[in-house]
């Protein structure tokens, strides 16, 4: 029996990941597995830019809307959780299609993640103490200390990430990028990686219209109805953070709507950071559609 395939669709938020991979599945008659570590909880949708059911036009999709923003999630659950889906789907489908831009969520699917080990609730509630008392730059100097090579690394910005990594560091007593930097798993799948990007100042437009879009869809309304769950890691996020504090009146609604797209701009680099670090991925113009279907029938897709 032929190997099943599995094609990756990487790259910067608003590049326009999702329209692709939905044009292939229904080409492909496959399913479609988000990479987006925000898009699994259900309570986040305008925030997320999940797609819409019209959207998903009957493609079927896995890890959207799959959990509560309460729930206990993290990348080794989600490894786990999509490789038993593929092994499901590909016991009659040929091809599946992995989309995101969560480069950490993309790599535990693509290779695997290590087993790390669990923090007791005291280095917890330190951490936590850290980050309430000092911010950001209390938990970053300690990572620094700890894991110069991932605090290089790390979106500095995410405490949910920062925190894992020293839950790690002061349990193990081993840095962080040491332990994850594992072999890479074998899949009994191949895998085909597809990066999109386009020239920056197209990019950044995007990403503008995108949030101007989300705010006249109701985002406002979705982040007042989560305020009372600010505090979870899942709502550390560019978006929801900045309209905390217009709710807080630590800024005006103006200040707010453009520190999300200049925080998101930020992001999108990062993403662009983390996937060019890879030799794997062919870039393509979000347009190229013709030249991707091309690429694929070579793949023997």
């Amino acid at each position: 029996m032929p190997p099943k395939t599995l094609i990756v669709i990487a790259g910067p938020t608003a590049i326009g990941k999702t329209s692709l991979s939905i044009l292939l599945a229904r080409q492909l008659n496959c399913a479609v597995l988000s990479a987006d570590s925000r898009q699994f909880y259900k309570e986040m949708s305008i925030g997320t830019a999940v797609p819409t059911a019209e959207e998903m036009n009957g493609v079927p999709h896995y890890f959207i809307h799959s959990h509560s923003i309460t729930d206990d999630y993290n990348v080794g659950k989600y490894e786990t959780d999509a490789i038993l889906l593929l092994d499901k789907l590909f016991l009659n489908d040929d091809v599946a299609v992995l989309v995101g831009g969560s480069g950490l969520y993309i790599d535990a699917i693509c290779k695997g993640f290590d087993s790390l080990p669990e923090a007791d609730e005291n280095t917890r509630y330190l951490l936590k103490q850290i980050y309430q008392t000092e911010g950001m730059e209390g938990l970053a100097s300690l990572l620094k200390q700890k894991d110069e090579a991932y605090y290089h690394q790390v979106d500095l910005q995410n405490p949910h990430r920062v925190m894992r990594a020293l839950e790690v560091c002061m349990v193990s007593g081993k840095p962080y990028s040491e332990l994850r930097a594992g072999l890479t798993k074998q899949r009994n799948f191949n895998i085909i990686k597809i990066a999109l990007n386009t020239d920056r100042d197209k990019l950044y437009s995007r990403i503008n219209t995108r949030v101007d879009l989300m705010m006249k869809d109701g985002f406002m309304d979705e982040v007042k109805q989560l305020i009372n769950f600010r505090h979870l890691n899942s709502l550390q996020t560019v978006g929801y953070k900045e309209l905390f504090d217009y709710l807080d009146s630590k800024t005006d609604l103006n200040t707010a709507v453009e520190l999300i797209k200049q925080n998101t701009r930020r992001y999108a680099k990062r993403q662009l950071t983390w996937f060019r670090r890879y030799t794997d991925f062919t870039w393509f113009e979000p347009h190229e559609v013709t030249r991707i279907a091309d690429f694929l029938k070579q793949h023997g897709i």
